[in-house]
């Protein structure tokens, strides 16, 4: 019997090769003689780069990046093959610095520019981005800045970072970008539709949870649009109203605009990259999960990114997850057959995320769902 692993990480709790490992053990407890492959899985989001290089031999790069706010912080990008997997989060995340430090209108994307500087310098032309948990507003001109493009104000001097350099942009200048830069392939994780402007645009919508008071949002919004039409002059493509445009600050509009970077589903776009559906096609039964699910696990999630694969194929597929909310039988109309919770016993939420007895309860689970599917397929 074949059985494909692909279980997104348990947040804080298990990564996804660890829930992997762990559903396999339970699996060749009662059936030794299956023939069980693991595949790392992630949506583009927190873990990616992890499961990622952990999964596929790849390979994990520390550079030192400036953090939001221009500090020198070390920041990691993994390598697989001749792909570079970057997350934003760990060179403009909103978790790098205090609460107290948040304000998109000084706060910079340069680290990231710094990151996929460094990765060109070491010969990577396809890029995977995934531009979630943002702490900018941009519009992802210091991620620019930092491969050479320049913004110029109307004395002609370089455009302060952050939001607030937005509104003063009158030029752009890039003819200074090193041409392997254009050379490149961006692939963006990227799962939100919010435009760039307007009452649903980035400013707006995400503005007050990255620090911006009520006063900033109009300046940032105001600022975007200038520095939108600046971009629409130079390059024909820019396109405000893109779905996506809005993420990460404005990333999904600078990625598009400047850097020809094509905006996907994030899990859509790992399980194209990792070519996870060759195994599906192969297996006899899938497992998929995540920590938690729910009804929103229907929207772009890892376990029904994997359940709509294997039912291309007509497979059954099992999902794992610490806790299931009473909605997430939705998912059972969405590829899903089984939804299992490994917690086996009353406990506390630390002992449940403790690593330790998280894989041990998965295991557990694994080995009597397969020891009751084993009798059943006879």
């Amino acid at each position: 019997m074949k059985i494909l692993i692909a279980i997104d990480s348990f947040k804080g709790s298990m990564t996804s090769m660890e829930a992997g490992n762990a559903a396999e053990k339970g699996i060749k407890r009662c059936m030794p003689d299956a023939e069980v492959k693991i595949m790392p899985v992630a949506d583009g989001g927190e873990g990616t780069v992890q499961a990622l290089v952990s999964g596929l031999d790849g390979q994990i790069h520390n550079v030192t990046v400036k953090n939001p706010i221009g500090e020198d912080i070390i920041a990691a990008y993994g390598t697989f093959g001749k792909t570079a997997v970057i997350e934003m989060s760990a060179a403009a995340g909103i978790t790098l610095i205090d609460k107290s430090e948040l304000n998109p209108i000084v706060a910079t994307t340069y680290g990231v520019g710094q990151i996929i500087a460094d990765a060109i310098n070491k010969g990577y032309r396809d890029f995977i981005v995934g531009i979630g948990g943002s702490a900018t507003n941009d519009g992802g001109v210091g991620m620019l800045q930092a491969l050479g493009f320049e913004f110029y104000d109307k004395e002609g001097n370089h455009v302060p970072f952050g939001a607030r350099g937005l509104g003063k942009i009158v030029g752009i200048n890039d003819e200074n970008v090193n041409s392997e830069v254009f050379e490149c392939a961006f692939n963006i994780a990227c799962d939100v539709t919010n435009p760039l402007l307007g009452e649903n645009g980035c400013s707006v919508i995400y503005g007050p949870q990255k620090g911006a008071k009520e006063k900033d949002i109009a300046i940032m919004d105001k600022g975007m649009k200038n520095y939108a039409l600046v971009a629409s002059e130079k390059y024909k493509k820019a396109d405000v109203n893109f779905p996506g445009a809005g993420a990460a600050g404005g990333m999904g509009f600078a990625f598009m605009t400047f850097l020809n970077g094509k905006l996907k589903s994030g899990i859509d776009l790992i399980l194209e990259k990792t070519e996870i559906e060759k195994y599906i096609k192969d297996a006899d039964l899938v497992i998929t999960g995540e920590g938690k699910i729910d009804g929103q696990t229907v929207m772009g999630k890892v376990p029904v990114g994997i359940a709509r694969l294997a039912k291309k194929y007509g497979k059954p597929v099992i999902a794992f997850c610490g806790c299931a909310t009473k909605d997430a039988s939705a998912l059972n109309n969405h590829g899903i057959d089984g939804i299992f919770p490994i917690l086996r016993t009353v406990c506390t939420l630390e002992e449940a995320m403790n690593t330790r007895n998280a894989m041990e309860n998965l295991s557990n689970t694994a080995q009597q769902i397969i020891n009751f599917y084993k009798e059943v397929i006879k």
